[in-house]
């Protein structure tokens, strides 16, 4: 039996005064799986006080969304906008750089999209 990984793996790690989320997603991203995902998100985002969190999306897995599971991504977005500074989406998919794009209009920080990771990664701690 061949069952299809999907989900969303998390990082969070601290260093200085800054906040670091790592993102990892695999597959195509269900409801079930931003219920498992958003409390650890909440919980770790309820922790720092006035959070600039810097983040970190590994894309390169992601096979795009369920529709419910993208609008549970857009909820996450508006209730943390304006506690991410920069977001560095990590992808080899062209629809992900669109994604990055207009998840801009909702982020008070920044959101970029790139195809290499220490590019991405050189961006979030300049």
């Amino acid at each position: 039996m061949n069952t299809a990984r999907h989900g969303l793996s998390i990082g969070i790690e601290r260093s200085g005064s800054d906040f670091f989320l790592s993102l990892k997603a695999v597959g195509k991203l269900t409801h079930e799986d931003y219920k498992r995902i958003t409390p650890m998100i909440d919980s770790a985002l309820s922790m720092v006080k006035e959070p600039q969190v810097k983040v970190l999306i590994d894309g390169t897995q992601m096979e795009g969304w369920e529709l419910r599971a993208a609008w549970d991504d857009f909820k996450i977005g508006l209730k943390h906008g304006n506690e991410f500074k920069r977001i560095a989406i990590y992808g080899n998919k062209n629809w992900q750089e669109i994604t990055a794009k207009i998840g801009s209009w909702f982020i008070s920080g920044e959101v970029k999209y790139f195809d290499d990771e220490g590019d991405a990664l050189a961006w979030l701690n300049a």
